[in-house]
């Protein structure tokens, strides 16, 4: 294993010297695949065009992420930028490579979560476009189109995790297929129109199950934190370790989303039936919302504290996008109507 370790480290250090020049855009990109994005950005952004897309979308990504949190304790996968210095085996020939703010992500690194969600969601937005488009042209090279940016997306995606240190390109390329297997398999079975409990079940069994699976791995003396002590040791700067990419900061995010989908649908079962004008302007008071709430800071002391609060947060993600905006919009376009 060490020799594909290592082979990954010279391709890191080739890709940053070759492409010096795109490191903007690789950082853009690394962003745009991580999986809080798919809550954020690319869930109400399906949703306002495709009701069943825009659920099927978050139902996706939790299932994915959380199926990557329980991979990753699993497989015990290194990082580059901890298993340059861990390992030893560059102490005369140091590789000609650096860290960015995103690098220092806290939680072991094989699969790549990045690239899973990012294959997992994106497959259901490419495959309902794609059906879209070939159900009003009939065109097999049109409707092919989705799915060829598909691809460019996944292999630049993983360039960027490779480039900016944060994964070797075999954890890329296997969270790559396993995120494209689970797209197909779980955009047939979205939970539209299920009732609450089913959701608050289903987000109790994620929660309670991978807290049962650390509990039996730490009693087995098996270090789940062997990650974080050995982020914080050789990471470049100390303020880019967040307690937000920790593995349990990604499975509240996950149960606190389903959750929230749950309540959305209760609250409001089939949603608000607006024109295009309305739906566009509840896309852009959702996105701000989001955007703010995403930015409010948390307490990172007592970590239990902020992992309670990070659920919140996303428990209301779907409350924002599914009820509350489209609600209020309803509400003024029909008062404005009656004028």
């Amino acid at each position: 294993m060490e020799e594909v370790y290592t082979q990954g480290v010279w391709i890191a250090e080739g890709l940053q010297q070759r492409t010096k020049s795109q490191e903007k855009f690789w950082l853009t990109v690394t962003h745009v695949g991580d999986p809080k994005a798919a809550f954020l950005l690319v869930f109400p952004f399906t949703y306002f065009i495709s009701r069943r897309a825009g659920v099927a979308v978050l139902w996706v990504a939790a299932i994915s992420e959380w199926l990557n949190l329980v991979l990753k304790w699993l497989l015990f996968g290194e990082r580059p930028f901890w298993w340059i210095g861990k390992s030893g085996l560059f102490v005369n020939k140091q590789p000609n490579i650096r860290q960015f703010p995103s690098t220092c992500e806290t939680g072991p690194g094989s699969p790549s979560g990045h690239a899973m969600v990012t294959a997992a969601v994106w497959w259901v937005v490419v495959s309902s476009l794609g059906s879209f488009l070939y159900s009003r042209t009939h065109s097999v090279v049109l409707s092919a189109a989705p799915y060829l940016v598909y691809v460019a997306m996944l292999v630049a995606v993983g360039i960027s995790r490779v480039f900016i240190l944060a994964h070797f390109p075999h954890q890329v390329v296997a969270g790559s297929i396993t995120g494209l297997i689970l797209g197909i398999v779980l955009s047939c079975r979205v939970p539209e129109g299920r009732p609450l409990l089913f959701f608050f079940s289903f987000s109790s069994v994620l929660l309670f199950g991978a807290l049962m699976l650390h509990a039996g791995l730490k009693h087995l003396e098996i270090d789940l934190s062997w990650s974080i002590a050995l982020a914080k040791k050789w990471c470049s700067r100390e303020e880019w370790i967040r307690l937000d990419t920790a593995p349990f900061s990604s499975l509240t995010r996950d149960c606190g989303a389903l959750l929230g989908l749950g309540l959305a649908q209760y609250w409001k079962p089939g949603g608000w039936s607006l024109p295009w004008a309305p739906r566009a302007l509840s896309l852009a008071i959702s996105s701000m919302g989001l955007y703010h709430v995403n930015r409010l800071p948390l307490p990172v002391r007592p970590q239990e504290l902020f992992y309670a609060l990070f659920f919140v947060r996303f428990v209301l993600v779907p409350l924002i996008v599914m009820v509350l905006v489209p609600g209020l919009v309803h509400l003024f376009t029909r008062k404005k109507k009656k004028d």
